[in-house]
């Protein structure tokens, strides 16, 4: 069955893979991306629908959702598949480090704004997680946010990405406990070590990594890690994948902090305490 999927960080990479995929298999494909000609070009070669958010600015992200909510009010699936790693401590323009910033501040904006479509139309939400979180040690939902000399002296790229990536699996977790009941399916999927342009501007070394000639031999290619995403845009939830789950290589993988609903409570209202900074 045609489903109408919109599909975040679509202009390159597993993205834009995923949206071929899933334009070729019939679906309504609605693409988002930061980048204006790569974005138009895939939604040119699609023909499908395309949208600009920058999601260093919450504000582009505010627009984004009341556009989608305009133009496609009948929205299945959310992808949030956005998401960057950066090399260098940087304040965003609304006081929020980068790294969490763009991957969980802002697709839980868009998730938040969209929330009362989503549930109405009993559609699924997939989050592109990444095993970065298993390096995160001491995890604490109040620091959340907190702009001082200690995150400042601390900044490790990869850690400031495992721990974005391991709030927005936790605020999966709890949108899955206060939603599933009217219908609504969350899962966060890693889909792999990719050979894609992730972190080629970071300076990082893991992104140094990914991107150098030999990676681009030995790491698997976009399509694969679209196609495990791919499988849960077009799964059912409760039937195809476990709903509420971390999910590597098909196999769900136990999070003692997915189990801790003290934890999902607090990442929840951390995250709403945040948002209602910036919306209102």
């Amino acid at each position: 069955m045609s489903k109408t999927v919109v599909i975040t960080g679509a202009s390159s990479g597993i993205g834009a893979a995923a949206a071929r995929q899933l334009h070729a298999d019939g679906h309504q494909v609605v693409l988002v991306g930061r980048d204006a000609e790569k974005t138009n070009a895939i939604a040119d070669e699609l023909g499908v629908p395309r949208f600009l958010a920058d999601y260093t600015r919450l504000e582009d992200v505010r627009r984004l959702a009341s556009a989608l909510s305009a133009a496609h009010p009948g929205i299945q699936v959310l992808l949030n598949n956005a998401g960057a790693m950066f090399g260098k401590y940087e304040l965003t323009e609304d006081g929020f480090e980068r790294t969490f910033q763009v991957n969980h501040l802002a697709p839980a904006l868009l998730t938040r704004m969209l929330g009362g479509l989503l549930v109405a139309n009993r559609a699924n939400v997939v989050w592109t997680s990444s095993r970065a979180i298993k390096r995160v040690k001491n995890f604490s939902a109040e620091r959340l946010g907190i702009d001082d000399a200690q995150a400042r002296s601390e900044f490790e790229g990869m850690k400031a990405y495992g721990n974005a990536k391991l709030a927005s699996t936790i605020l999966m977790k709890e949108m899955d406990r206060r939603y599933r009941s009217r219908g609504l399916g969350t899962i966060a999927v890693h889909p792999g070590v990719i050979a894609t342009n992730f972190g080629a501007h970071t300076g990082h070394l893991v992104g140094r990594a990914i991107n150098s000639p030999v990676a681009r031999v030995v790491l698997a290619k976009p399509q694969k890690g679209a196609q495990r995403l791919v499988d849960m845009v077009e799964g059912k939830a409760g039937i195809d994948w476990h709903r509420g789950t971390y999910v590597e290589n098909g196999i769900v993988v136990p999070r003692a902090e997915l189990r801790n609903k003290a934890l999902g409570t607090a990442v929840w209202d951390r995250t709403e305490e945040l948002l209602t900074l910036i919306v209102e």
